[in-house]
């Protein structure tokens, strides 16, 4: 067998056989490029079929041609990896450059703190040796050595403006590059080759502040167009109108910009800003791009107050963008802000004074788009059902924006209130403005009825405690059984006119009822998009839908691992076609967390067993740390819009509220669920899957049935653990409690499958709602057994599912499990070879 050798060279071609050398000619060569473009890897077939059909090759044994194929793929395989080193040692070298400019940064403010240390250890002593005097001119306060002069108002002609622009640039040069804030390192975030940059919050500066460092593969006036586009990639920015633009004699330009950022919640006002912007380039070719506030000119143009809006302050702040050698930039971020957290109810003030997550929203999504459109340009492939990056990105921004717009319900988009039912946990309000109705499409053409003239949004928001938003959110994302309504999922389909998917449809994971079809996701997996297709949907009332309908959804922050904290969920109905053009009527929730401790890390708690029995060698997800069940709060916004028929918006309205209002009490139910503290008060029953009461449990119930029943339940060999195998066991098993009413509090998965249901939903179910008439006048003669001689065995029968199916099984054996201590715990049930009829 001929080996492949050091011809993996560009230069000439060259084969051996027997020893021998022979040289391809230039027409050989380039046939056999050609080829190997069409297929890198031909079979033995395939090869002897390209010397027949390509005669210049015909004086070329097969065994040559396979070696040149070889040699080939050597060297493709050696330039991708050389391509791929190249860029990591250019990254790698930008990344020690702002290492080295950061150590630079850190050894100045060390000699200025140890300055100051100097200071005002001079101070101390003075004050000491001095007179007590209670004047403010000798006092010392809130660490300050000196008191900043209010400046007078600033002249606002081109010379002021000018005047001001330079002021803004020194200020944010001195953050960017200097010591003028103390920075410290946001919590989780690490640099290295593979991190999106480096990430630093303030400490003690007025406002709060982000500043990131990173390296974006595109040239700097790419990046500085794409930056000052706000709205294409800060999700919370509504608009950024441009009052005025001049030019300066260095060759800048100074902006005049009115700014509107969306409130995050029901409970607070929107933001918005009066500002000036500096576009220049510095001596040394880098591009600056600062902003600031122009709160205090006279002699110019203004910004009157607008209604429903408070005036924040955007203190320095921009982008310093400097070329890369060998390509791309290195790009310098900082955001510094005061949003008059005053203007807000107290428990929600952390929103607005916490840096982390002024960097999570802004500072880091500044970085995150850049990479990924500069991913985009470098890897332009079609994605999930046909469409390219952009256009999935502009389909999630659509998504983003419809559900800010109707959480904040402007006036001067349409949007009026209704009156309160007397209850005020739910605000509704209409739009019926043209604008509003222009997004959506009703010259229907398949048949299905106009819905509507107008829009009602149902809005709630609600404070939630000892929840991570990641796990509640991938609950509501995976089991949207429980809190959906698959009558108001229909009816929100028709509005859409929402009908079969011509589309060839992906595979996806299936999740109790619904099948969630991967469609998109950025580079850090921080967001994602995904189609998801609810089979079998009953009908809305008279209406003729069909069995299946597709939602488009957008997640972001389900990763309990991830930096991010914030997490998002939301989901509108498509049409069939799927069009760029097609309406978009979001809906879905929004969580933030309160605390100020939001920095420290997620805690790693699963959702269910199945998802703690996957972990493997990945570590154990279910061993929470002590730190992971402290007390966390966050605040969660509810947006659901209904397109109706104006003489049917009292009907409409009602029905909203209470369906609203049912989600409502639906994510409570979940949230305690899932919170520690309740896990804590009722162990060995609604434990956590993989906790070491779950394990413990499952301990007792193999123990207990070995000791009445002197057999062993579970086949349990190799070094798997007992809940694992007993969750897999192919036989329902399921846990009741020893009460009055017996109620269901445990099940494996095959359980979970006979009642159709999930671990959440099970203590609902009691033990008599799952047997017939006949089934139940059984099981109570029989169950006084279970106590007094510790088991009962059951005949061939048939009980009901959660939805009401008939399950039959062979025969199903109760027996007591007891804990420890030897005393009753609960009952168990197992369900042979069960089936539904």
């Amino acid at each position: 067998m001929m080996a492949a050798t050091s011809a993996c060279k560009e230069g000439t071609k060259i084969a051996m056989d027997n020893g021998k050398y022979v040289r391809y000619t230039p027409e050989q060569v380039e046939a056999l490029e050609r080829l190997y473009h069409e297929c890198p890897k031909p079979s033995s077939m395939r090869r002897q079929q390209l010397i027949r059909e390509c005669p210049i090759l015909s004086n070329i044994e097969p065994k040559q041609i396979k070696v040149w194929f070889q040699n080939r793929r050597c060297r493709e395989k050696q330039r991708k990896e050389a391509s791929r080193l190249q860029a990591v040692n250019r990254k790698l070298t930008a990344m020690n450059k702002l290492l080295m400019e950061e150590n630079d940064r850190l050894q100045k403010q060390v000699s200025h703190l140890v300055y100051e240390n100097s200071y005002f250890r001079q101070q101390t002593q003075n004050t000491t040796l001095a007179t007590t005097d209670t004047s403010c001119d000798s006092a010392v306060t809130s660490g300050q050595h000196h008191l900043t002069p209010q400046h007078p108002p600033k002249d606002a002609s081109p010379a002021g403006l000018l005047s001001i622009a330079e002021e803004t640039l020194t200020e944010f040069l001195s953050k960017a590059t200097g010591t003028a804030v103390e920075w410290v390192q946001m919590p989780g975030m690490k640099p290295g080759p593979d991190s999106i940059g480096i990430v630093a919050i303030s400490h003690g500066c007025t406002g709060v502040a982000a500043r990131a460092c990173g390296l974006v593969g595109l040239d700097p006036t790419r990046v500085a167009e794409i930056l000052k586009d706000r709205p294409s990639w800060y999700r919370d920015c509504r608009a950024v109108d441009v009052i005025n633009m001049l030019s300066t004699a260095n060759g800048g330009t100074i902006e005049l910009l009115y700014m509107q950022l969306y409130a995050p919640t029901t409970l607070a006002p929107a933001r918005d800003f009066w500002l000036l912007r500096y576009t220049s380039v510095m001596e040394d070719g880098s591009l600056v791009v600062c902003e600031r506030s122009l709160n205090n000119t006279q002699n110019g143009p203004s910004m009157p107050p607008a209604v429903n809006f408070v005036r924040a302050e955007l203190l320095p702040s921009g982008y310093l963008i400097r070329p890369c050698e060998g390509g791309g930039s290195i790009i310098h971020i900082v955001d510094h802000m005061d949003l008059e957290p005053w203007s807000v109810p107290e428990v929600l003030r952390p929103l607005y004074e916490s840096s982390t997550l002024l960097a999570q929203k802004t500072t880091m999504a500044a970085l995150r788009h850049l990479r990924q459109i500069s991913q985009e340009i470098s890897q332009p492939n079609v994605t999930g059902w046909g469409r390219r990056p952009a256009a999935l990105r502009a389909l999630s921004h659509k998504l983003s924006k419809g559900f800010n717009e109707a959480v904040n319900g402007f006036t001067d988009e349409g949007w009026s209130m209704l009156e309160s039912d007397g209850v005020d946990d739910v605000t509704l309000l209409v739009n019926s403005s043209p604008g509003k109705m222009m997004d959506i499409n009703f010259s229907y053409s398949n048949g299905f009825p106009s819905m509507g003239n107008a829009v009602l949004c149902a809005k709630a928001s609600m404070l939630l405690q000892n929840v991570p938003p990641a796990i509640l959110l991938r609950f509501l994302r995976e089991h949207r059984s429980e809190w959906a309504d698959s009558g108001i999922d229909a009816y929100s389909a028709a509005a859409v006119k929402a009908g079969p998917c011509s589309l060839p449809v992906p595979q996806g994971g299936s999740f109790g009822g619904q099948v969630i079809l991967p469609l998109a996701h950025t580079i850090e997996h921080e967001e994602f998009m995904e189609v998801v297709k609810l089979e079998n949907v009953g009908h809305y009332q008279d209406m003729i839908m069909p069995s299946d309908i597709f939602l488009l959804q957008l997640c972001t922050g389900v990763d309990e691992n991830a930096v991010s904290t914030c997490a998002e969920l939301i989901v509108a109905p498509i049409d069939g076609s799927f069009s760029e053009d097609s309406p978009i009527i979001p809906s879905g929730f929004h969580i933030i967390p309160l605390d100020s401790g939001m920095d420290a890390s997620s805690p790693n708690r699963t959702l269910d067993l199945a998802s703690t029995l996957e972990v493997g060698a990945a570590g154990n997800r279910a061993t929470g740390d002590k730190s992971s069940r402290g007390s966390t709060k966050s605040v969660m916004t509810i947006a659901f819009q209904f397109v109706y028929e104006m003489q049917l918006q009292e009907n409409v309205a009602i029905m909203a509220r209470q369906y609203v209002r049912s989600i409502i009490a639906s994510v409570q139910r979940v949230a305690l669920a899932l919170s520690p503290s309740f896990f804590g008060s009722h162990a060995g029953l609604g434990s956590p899957p993989g906790t070491p009461e779950a394990q413990t449990l499952a301990r007792w119930i193999c123990q207990s049935y070995r000791c009445y029943m002197g057999d062993e339940l579970l086949k349990h060999e190799g070094s798997e653990s007992i809940l694992k195998v007993l969750w897999h066991h192919t036989d329902a098993v399921l846990c009741c409690s020893l009460k009055a009413l017996p109620v269901f509090t445990f099940a494996n998965q095959a359980g979970l499958d006979m009642l159709e249901t999930t671990l959440v939903s099970l203590q609902d179910i009691s033990l008599e709602k799952i047997f017939d008439e006949n089934g139940r006048k059984t099981l109570f003669a029989e169950f006084p057994q279970v106590m007094q001689q510790g088991f009962m065995c059951l005949q061939g029968g048939i009980c009901l599912s959660s939805m009401g199916r008939p399950v039959s099984y062979e025969r199903a054996v109760a027996w007591k499990v007891v804990n420890d201590e030897e005393n009753a715990h609960c009952i168990c049930f197992t369900f042979i070879n069960w089936s539904f009829v």
